[in-house]
């Protein structure tokens, strides 16, 4: 590989951030293993549900780099890693364009998942899609309104997990979509922490997260109610017998010790860079998680 070839490709990979790629990974693997638990699984679905799930999450990540750089979101002053827009080291219209290419390849994928399991499919996948444009997109962003942190949440919890059990077991799964919530709770842990390092730049262009709105103290508190908030959806799933003791020690016991190292320096950093160091905890977190509740329930 040329060293021009090589350069771009880690351009392309800066700009996709792979490494919030958990994010799309865990719902997934929840809907995948509670649909071959109750044996309808279809590993053909799932592998279209996962690579429909990263090129909305490649797509929305671009957008998000795209936009906020119109919008001046992304100054000398920022805190996080290189946006490669603001930056300069890919121009706005590659960066279009690269959104556009990973909506376009999730929507192969849809085309499939639509063929095996309906319409509805395109739906939630036009939807999912609309809104990861509109995230940072358009009049009314929802990241500039404080909407970011429940457009997280329902799309890369309940609607992911429970769309990926939807399109093997072609039914609407209520355990599903409960199950859900435990990567979108962490999904919130990753906005809250993003927020709570940008807040200074974020109040200088009038961009109104809930950090911006209340405070510092209330980022914190979100970030503590999305590490501790899987708690209840353990206990739930053990009342109603789709985990077992151990299961359920298990998942508790990776819930509280592996928030304990997000947390606690969460409410001990001064210097919010460091607060980038939090990023891939959270999500290792969040796919540690997913494993040992796929493994149990296919137990």
């Amino acid at each position: 590989m040329s060293d021009s070839l090589l350069s771009q490709t880690r351009l392309w990979l800066l700009a996709s951030r792979p490494k919030t790629l958990f994010a799309a990974l865990a719902p997934v693997m929840l809907g995948t293993a509670l649909a071959y638990s109750l044996g309808k699984g279809h590993l053909a679905s799932a592998i279209a549900a996962l690579l429909g799930a990263i090129g909305i999450q490649v797509g929305t990540n671009l957008a998000n780099d795209y936009w906020d750089a119109k919008k001046g979101a992304d100054t000398e002053a920022r805190l996080g890693p290189i946006r490669v827009t603001s930056s300069g080291l890919l121009s706005p219209r590659s960066v279009f364009i690269g959104m556009l290419f990973a909506f376009v390849a999730a929507g192969f994928a849809g085309v499939y998942l639509i063929y095996e399991a309906g319409w509805p499919v395109f739906w939630i996948g036009i939807i999912s899609i609309f809104c990861g444009i509109i995230y940072t997109a358009g009049p009314f962003p929802l990241a500039y309104l404080g909407l970011g942190d429940v457009f997280t949440f329902v799309f890369f919890g309940p609607v992911a997990t429970g769309g990926s059990f939807y399109v093997q077991a072609h039914t609407v799964s209520f355990t599903a979509l409960l199950l859900g919530c435990i990567p979108g709770s962490y999904s919130v842990v990753l906005i809250a922490l993003n927020n709570l390092r940008d807040r200074e730049s974020d109040i200088l262009v009038n961009k109104k997260t809930l950090a911006v709105r209340f405070g510092v103290a209330f980022a914190r508190a979100e970030i503590a109610l999305g590490l501790y908030s899987p708690v209840i959806f353990i206990m739930l799933f053990y009342r109603d017998g789709h985990l077992s003791v151990l299961g359920t020690i298990a998942s508790m016991s990776v819930c509280v010790l592996g928030g304990l190292a997000v947390l606690l320096p969460a409410y001990r950093i001064g210097d919010m860079r460091l607060i980038n160091g939090l990023f891939p905890r959270t999500g290792m977190l969040s796919l540690v998680m997913a494993s040992i509740l796929s493994l149990f329930l296919l137990l």
